[in-house]
């Protein structure tokens, strides 16, 4: 027979109560401890991995068989930009990644970095090779339009917002890049290279002494015609390019510098004489042409005293500025010179066709335009053509098409539009271009 369970708790004798709450005192500060230590369930699940460099294979056309890494923040917004940072020769991927900026500045600013890594035994990129020089020619920077065009797919990447940076070897596929693509590239920044055709050979070779050695000088509109070549028959907008070098580089001479300014001023149709002068850093002397803001055309920074091996912390941070990822700002800088429109309208009961005119007036070519100006009250349009419209109703702004995006001095371009009106068909009574108040009339 079991036994009879008692009809009231058993109480343990006092000794072994005490021995309990003796133990029990014992834990409570060891366990309040750990659940001092232990994050709570909601800061675990918050956690997000390091992002790392990570190696793409199969990513298209690659006929120098080179091997594409990509560093893609934790943040990346629904559609980035993207940064292609080239190495220096005798560089990789990993080094580019490890040794520079970039993929810090990714993290912050949200951005996906492209690293491209030469397989070849000389570990430089090829800028000297017929192929490399003309748009889809082959060789390297076929491989490096591959990347762009699978990192755009892949991450629905803003195709406004692609971007070249390299140093030495990487600088000089930077200039080659932005002239075989220019229409891929919105911008690029150069350290230590040398203009776009500088380094060409004929013989296979992939140095070139006498334009390692600054000896190679052209005129402006020379050095112009070669970019223009590799891509015959464009007319669309040109990329801007910041150019660094230093004045004691001893491996691609300073002449160089002055030779890609001549060559991407006459490229973008700005003045060599600059618009604004200064001294950023202790030593450094920075000059832009075309415009005097942080977006400029062409902007250049010369290192006084400073060897081949410029590149240093925050110089990335300024090209990111440059490019306009720095979040300080996002329309590009106005042209040099002033503007003329005139505009005519045809109107009937509640409707009208205007036609509006806008003639570059100064001395330097407008690379790409935005004509804004206001509807007069009452005022709906409701199509136009030779531009895109960006609104039906108030301020509007008119961008240009692919093929009447440059506006050499001199030079007019002619869009219209229909609207329809309550009343009021005026033509608006005042209009800007890239931010410079036109003259009408």
């Amino acid at each position: 027979m079991p036994p009879t369970l008692p009809a009231t708790p058993h109480r343990p004798r006092a000794g072994l109560r005490q021995a309990l709450v003796a133990l029990l005192s014992a834990l409570l500060p060891l366990l309040a401890a750990l659940a001092l230590a232990a994050p709570p369930a909601s800061a675990r699940a918050r956690a997000v991995p390091t992002a790392t460099l990570t190696e793409v294979t199969d990513f298209g056309p690659n006929p120098s068989n080179l091997q594409m890494y990509v560093y893609v923040p934790a943040n990346v917004p629904a559609h980035p930009a993207v940064v292609v940072a080239v190495h220096w020769c005798t560089g990789s991927a990993s080094a580019m990644y490890s040794g520079t900026e970039w993929a810090r500045l990714a993290d912050q600013r949200g951005f996906v970095v492209v690293y491209p890594s030469v397989t070849r035994a000389s570990k430089c990129f090829d800028v000297s090779s017929p192929q490399a020089l003309r748009r889809g020619g082959g060789s390297d920077p076929v491989g490096i339009r591959s990347m762009v065009d699978w990192t755009t797919r892949t991450y629905a990447a803003d195709p406004g917002r692609i971007f070249v940076t390299g140093i030495s070897s990487g600088a000089m596929m930077t200039n080659v890049l932005l002239g075989d693509y220019p229409d891929v590239f919105a911008a690029g920044a150069a350290f230590s290279g040398v203009p776009f055709g500088c380094f060409a050979t004929t013989d296979g070779s992939e140095w070139n002494s006498a334009c390692s050695g600054g000896t190679v000088t052209r005129t402006p509109q020379q050095w112009g015609d070669l970019v223009r070549a590799a891509y015959p028959g464009y007319t669309g907008p040109r990329p801007r390019m910041q150019l660094w070098h230093g004045t004691e580089d001893d491996t691609l001479r300073y002449p160089n510098f002055g030779e890609e300014i001549k060559q991407w001023t006459n490229v973008l149709g700005v003045s060599q004489t600059p618009a604004a002068t200064d001294t950023p850093a202790a030593g450094w002397t920075r000059t832009r042409y075309g415009a005097t803001g942080d977006r400029a055309p062409v902007e250049a920074i010369s290192l006084q005293g400073v060897g081949h091996n410029l590149y240093s912390s925050g110089m990335a941070s300024r090209a990111l500025t440059f490019f306009g990822l720095d979040g300080g700002g996002t329309s590009p800088q106005p042209p040099a010179g002033p503007c003329r429109v005139t505009a005519g309208v045809s109107t009937w009961s509640t409707g009208l066709t205007a036609s509006v005119t806008v003639t570059n007036t100064g001395t330097t070519a407008v690379n790409g335009w935005k004509l804004d100006f206001t509807l007069p009250a009452g005022q709906t349009l409701t199509n136009g053509w030779n531009a895109t419209f960006s609104a039906r109703s108030g301020a509007v702004t008119a961008t240009n098409a692919s093929y009447n995006a440059t506006l050499a001095p001199g030079a007019s371009v002619t869009i219209g539009y229909q609207a329809t009106h309550t009343g009021n068909s005026a033509a608006p009574a005042a209009y800007s271009l890239n931010g410079t108040a036109c003259a009408v009339g």
